[in-house]
This record gives C-alpha cells, sequence and structure tokens, in this order.
C-alpha cells in the first residue's frame, strides 16, 4: 500500500488556495530565474549558431523527465514533492536523501539569483557589490519575501502571478527588438559560424541547460496548499514546459542573431536591447531582469518550506517543521528556516558556484524521480491510482535516467564537498529517525 501522511497530519490547517492558473504561474516563476539573462552567451561560447537547437534539444530531454514527474505527481495531494515521491516509492531513506538534495539543489538555486540581483543592481547603484551594501540588500530581499509568506500561501501566491506576468514583458521585449533588427538585415544571423561542436562541448550546454530549465520541481512541494493538486500538476508541468521551451529559443536566437559577438556579452539581453534602441532599452532590460530575479526568489521562498514541513509530518524531521502559524495557516518554522539558508548562502558564495552545486543536485533527484514512476506503477494502490499516464512511461523513466547520469559525467565536481557532506548529513538524519522509531516499537 502507499503511504500516507500520518493520522495527526489533519491537525495541520493548511489552506488550499493555489489555483490551476496560479500553479501554472509558479511553475514558470519557478523556472525562468537568472538563467536567461546569463546563459545566451556561455551556450554561444559553447556551440555558436547550433545554441538555439541545444535549447530545443534540452527542452525535449526534460520533457522525457517532467513527463515522469507529471504522472508521479497525479498519484499525491500531500507537500513533498520529489521527497515525497523517493519516500513512498523507495522507502525512508531514499525519500530522506532526495529530501537533502532537493533542498541543497533549491537553496543555492536563489541564492544564485540574489547575487546576480545584486551584480545588476551595480547598473544604477555601483556601491551594491561593497561587502556592506551588499549584506544589507540580501537581507532586504530575503526578509522582504520571507514576512510575505509567512502571513498566508495566498498572498505568496499572488505576489508570485505578479512577478511571474512582469519578468515576462522584458523577455518579450527582447525578442521583438532583436526579431525587428533581423528582419532589417534581411534575417542573416550577425555571429560568426564556428565549426561543428564536438560532442563534449554539446553535453556541456546541455549540463547547463539543466539549470535553465530545472526548477519545475519546486511547484510540486506545496501540493497541500493546491485546490486540485492531482489533476493541475501534470497541466501546469506541461504548459510551463512548452511556454518556457518557446521563451528560450527565441531568446538564444535573437542573441545570436543581433551579437556579432554573442559568446562573449556579459549581460546579452541587455546588449540585444541596447544594440536596437540605445542605453534606455539597456537600462530597461536590466530593470526587467531585477524584477526576474526577485521574482523567481519569490517563488523559492513560497514553495520550497513545505520539503521540511512535508518532511516533519513523515516523521523523518523534528517537529516543530510541522507547525503551522495558528492566525496565518502556513508552516512558519520552515519558511523561516529555508529563508535563512538562502540568506546565508547567498552571502557566502557566487553565482556560479550556487549554479553548478544547484545544477548537480538536480541531476540526483531527477533521476530519483523518474526511476519512482515504474516503482509506483508496480504497487498501483487502488487508493491513489494515477491520474495522467506517461504513454511508454517505463521506457522513458530509463531515457530520462540515462539521460541524468550522462550529464552528470559532465559536471566539475569543485562543490564535492559539500556535497558529500549533505549526503552524510541525511544519513545521520535517517539513522537518528530509524533509532527513535525502534525504540518506539520496542517500548510498544
Amino acid at each position: 500500500m502507499m503511504e500516507t501522511a500520518p493520522a495527526n497530519a489533519t491537525r495541520h490547517e493548511l489552506t488550499r488556495a493555489i489555483g490551476r492558473w496560479s500553479l501554472v504561474a509558479l511553475m514558470v516563476n519557478s523556472i525562468i530565474g537568472s538563467g536567461v539573462f546569463g546563459l545566451p552567451s556561455t551556450v554561444a561560447a559553447l556551440i555558436g549558431n547550433y545554441s538555439p537547437y541545444a535549447v530545443l534539444a534540452a527542452g525535449a530531454g526534460m520533457s522525457v523527465i517532467i513527463g515522469c514527474f507529471a504522472e508521479v505527481a497525479s498519484r499525491f495531494q500531500q507537500a513533498g514533492g520529489p521527497y515525497l515521491y523517493a519516500r513512498v516509492a523507495f522507502g525512508r531513506l531514499m525519500g530522506i536523501q532526495t529530501a537533502w538534495m532537493l533542498w541543497l539543489g533549491q537553496v543555492a538555486a536563489p541564492a544564485a539569483n540574489a547575487n546576480l540581483f545584486v551584480i545588476y543592481l551595480g547598473e544604477f547603484f555601483p556601491h551594491a557589490k561593497d561587502p556592506m551594501p551588499r549584506a544589507l540588500i540580501l537581507t532586504a530581499l530575503v526578509g522582504l519575501l520571507t514576512l510575505i509568506n509567512i502571513r498566508g500561501v495566498r498572498a505568496g501566491a499572488q505576489v508570485s502571478n505578479f512577478f511571474t506576468a512582469a519578468k515576462l514583458i522584458p523577455l518579450f521585449a527582447v525578442i521583438l527588438l532583436g526579431a525587428f533588427v533581423l528582419h532589417s538585415r534581411h534575417w542573416q544571423i550577425a555571429s560568426a559560424p564556428v565549426a561543428s561542436p564536438s560532442t563534449n562541448q554539446w553535453l556541456k550546454a546541455m549540463l547547463l541547460l539543466v539549470f535553465a530549465y530545472g526548477g519545475f520541481e519546486t511547484a510540486l512541494a506545496p501540493m497541500s496548499e493546491a485546490k486540485d493538486p492531482r489533476r493541475d500538476a501534470p497541466f501546469a508541468l506541461f504548459i510551463a514546459l512548452l511556454a518556457c521551451t518557446a521563451i528560450y529559443a527565441l531568446i538564444q536566437w535573437v542573441v545570436i542573431g543581433v551579437l556579432p559577438n554573442a559568446a562573449h556579452a556579459s549581460r546579452p539581453l541587455a546588449d540585444v536591447a541596447r544594440f536596437a534602441i540605445g542605453p534606455v532599452g539597456a537600462a530597461l532590460i536590466a530593470v526587467g531582469a531585477l524584477i526576474s530575479f526577485y521574482g523567481y526568489l519569490s517563488a523559492k521562498i513560497l514553495a520550497m518550506p513545505r520539503v521540511p514541513f512535508a518532511l516533519a509530518e513523515q516523521g523523518d524531521f523534528p517537529k516543530a517543521f510541522a507547525a503551522v502559524h495558528r492566525r496565518f495557516h502556513t508552516p512558519y518554522v520552515s519558511i523561516l528556516v529555508f529563508a535563512a539558508m538562502v540568506w546565508a548562502l547567498a552571502l557566502l558564495g557566487d553565482f556560479k558556484w550556487n549554479v553548478t552545486l544547484s545544477a548537480v543536485a538536480r541531476l540526483l533527484y531527477y533521476a530519483v524521480g523518474c526511476a519512482a514512476l515504474p516503482v509506483l506503477r508496480r504497487k498501483n494502490p487502488p487508493d491513489a491510482p494515477a491520474l495522467f499516464t506517461l504513454t511508454a512511461g517505463n521506457f522513458f523513466a530509463v531515457f530520462g535516467i540515462a539521460l541524468c547520469l550522462l550529464l552528470a559525467t559532465r559536471v566539475d565536481f569543485g562543490q564535492s564537498l559539500i556535497l558529500l557532506a549533505t549526503i552524510v548529513l541525511a544519513l545521520v538524519n535517517w539513522a537518528i529517525v530509524s533509532r527513535r522509531n525502534a525504540s518506539i516499537n520496542h517500548v510498544r
């Protein structure tokens, strides 16, 4: 039988306030962050004019992983996302390991965005990167969103909806401006063609794009507060993937089309706008980037605290993390702890360091999520059937696992120490929980 939340979970009075389209917005907001503003030039440096095809190929690869997650997610309506899927499919040990990897990846990603926010703010406030102003800015960024989300999931979802709409405006502006420039050139690409990229270059580009397409799992965490999670999660996953693939491919196309030296552009989207309409355009895109970074941060602080909340509900974490605010009906302890970790990692690390850390962690729990599909199909409890079935799901699950393992061979494990420490902490967590449960059973 499928494991469910303990019976006493009903005492938690979370509010189901996230509707279908709010879930789509949260999904898009969780995916589109810093990657779209920084990665086009990096991917162009690796594979040049082939880069739009890499974006489409990465979208196709992610569709396999997202398809697996869509079927698995359609079985659950509790909080936890990938942690819950791994726990039910493979047991407590794998569930706890997945939860810690999920937390690592999803703490590092918003920390990276917070760092890039400070970098882009330097366009208007040159001293933003100095130690004291940087610390104050990061504190204000994280602190405001923490307060909003403690005061209610509905307010957090509304903030996420606003930022999702606001961040899409500058992206569409860049696409339209770039298309206008290309039209005036009779659709001639400005970037010089490069030799055929090697397999290694293609794989490195795909690995970077995992970060750009990743983050959808964030929106799967707060399912205890979604109105119809088992039906809405697959819908939101596929709509978000289609939207993000189209946006990313068009952005990559205009960057290599408009910029003569796209591979060396430090702020490629702002450079496209500067080329099209001058410094005013670059400044507007810089403002749009700030909105995007903060919107991404808002999505993470809304959704990810529900993972330790789910751990505590299942008895895999201290009970304090399952505490729900009596007035606002939010898991306030989990929100505070998650926000504090994002703030600390943003202060201690830089953008590239946090991006690499997040990408490595994601590959691990994406593989686990794909592996859960055939296992849950075999268990197939009658009280929780899948409301969405992926055609040839077992084949795509194996393909998704293989894809994650292949991309992992291109990883620079410079952050292997913190990755190893996370694995060890998860093992300690599991050992403590197992010993406690054994003691309780012995007493009984």
